[in-house]
């Protein structure tokens, strides 16, 4: 199966607007890794950066709004399966938003486990649509644009090593499977002899 790098590196746009709606409605994708390889293959040329920012912001704020109103819709029945693994998590994550209400939204943004929970929380617990949405609008727009940043900038600063490491990594895969049929070879030579003797 494909990563998310090789996807977004085979299908660019649309592989990053899939991944991050997919990811802010609950699917345990890393965001920052999506974001930051958008940035990187902008740098290479393979993207725009403005474009990488403008989808991924469209399609986080797209997913977090989905699980806004699917929390919103389904209430506790969405996180019966989360708080049967984890019920000390769930509790205190519903505990953050309910006391920090659009500020817990905004802040979610930044923290991995967190991110997509937010937005069924604050459903969940009847934060206002508004008060949503621009919470978590806000905080996109400061998220996205950094991350698609730290990606560009990574390229900027090693983009030329990571290049001739993406070519020579060909060339250490067929040297480790040489290594490896060369140590197998050997244990059968081994073996062969053990039970001639």
């Amino acid at each position: 199966m494909l990563n998310p790098t090789q996807l977004i590196d085979a299908w660019g746009y649309i592989a990053i607007f899939l991944i991050v709606v997919l990811g802010n409605v609950g699917l345990p994708v890393p965001e920052e890794t999506v974001l930051t390889v958008g940035g990187y293959l902008a740098w290479r040329g393979q993207l725009r950066f403005a474009g990488v920012v403008s989808v991924a912001l469209i399609s986080a704020v797209m997913g977090d709004n989905l699980a806004y109103w699917l929390g919103r819709s389904y209430g506790q029945k969405l996180f019966a399966r989360w708080a049967a693994a984890r019920p000390d998590r769930v509790e205190r994550m519903q505990r953050f938003v309910l006391r920090y209400g659009a500020l817990a939204v905004f802040l979610a943004r930044f923290v991995a486990g967190l991110r997509f929970m937010a937005g069924p929380l604050a459903g969940t617990t009847g934060l206002s649509p508004s008060s949503f949405f621009i919470a978590n609008l806000l905080g996109a727009l400061l998220y996205v644009p950094l991350m698609v940043g730290v990606g560009y900038a990574i390229g900027y600063g090693l983009g030329d090593r990571i290049e001739r490491l993406r070519h020579a990594a060909g060339d250490i895969v067929l040297i480790v499977l040489a290594g490896a049929v060369l140590v197998v070879w050997l244990v059968m030579v081994l073996r062969g002899r053990r039970r001639r003797a």
